[in-house]
């Protein structure tokens, strides 16, 4: 009988201890949905002039126009994208009408196409600032002698180009460059794994619960 005890014992706390890590998650996943509505609706609206000190976490996601000319210095940050593939994000210096030097994310070439020339005279950027994190432990280090970057790390691209550390990711470019295609911020590439891990947790409970019940049954067709 002390046996039996101490596995209903033994197995209630586990599966309850699994139950309540989901229930969790499932807190954690709404939680996280609200947070990436809110940043969908901030990318969505309406654009403003270019702020003059933005604050990298208040002005987040911040959707701007700017006008200026971009310099003819290119960086080149090699992406891949799902179902296309490889490509060159361009990153280009914007010199506004005030006088202000920012980076702007023009879009992405196929890794196979010729830098193309930057568009000429002044032009209309319609986008979001953002100050992505993409450089950790595994990136590895820039190749300035092809001029292949693996990051958008914004303080260095800022100091190679000269710019403000400040960058536009352009949703448009009027007049747009044909062979570029603009690569806008959006919530695709935000994390949002709370679902699976609370599933999972649901699960084990379900698997320690079956566990729980063999061995009670083992225990029963063992003789006195």
């Amino acid at each position: 009988m002390g046996r039996v005890i101490s596995v209903l014992v033994f197995g209630a706390v586990g599966v309850a201890i699994l139950v309540s890590l989901g229930i969790w998650q499932m807190q954690r996943l709404a939680w996280k949905e609200a947070v990436l509505a809110d940043i969908e609706a901030r990318i969505a609206a309406a654009p403003v002039a270019m702020p003059d000190a933005p604050d990298p976490e208040a002005e987040r996601y911040l959707p701007v126009r700017a006008t200026g000319v971009i310099g003819e210095a290119t960086v080149r940050i090699l992406v891949s994208q799902r179902r296309i593939g490889a490509g060159y994000r361009l990153i280009s210096a914007l010199e506004t009408a005030e006088g202000r030097r920012v980076l702007v994310d023009r879009g992405v070439l196929p890794v196979a196409e010729a830098l193309p020339p930057v568009p000429e005279g002044a032009v209309t950027v319609t986008g979001n600032l953002h100050w992505p994190v993409e450089r950790d432990g595994f990136t590895p280090e820039n190749d300035l002698a092809e001029n292949i970057w693996f990051a958008r790390d914004v303080a260095a691209l800022a100091d190679h180009l000269g710019t403000e550390p400040l960058l536009l990711i352009a949703r448009e470019i009027s007049p747009s460059e044909p062979s570029v295609t603009p690569l806008p911020v959006t919530i695709e590439n935000i994390p949002n794994d709370h679902l699976n891990y609370a599933i999972t947790w649901f699960l084990l409970a379900l698997v320690w619960l079956g566990m729980t019940l063999f061995l009670l049954w083992r225990i029963r067709q063992r003789p006195d």
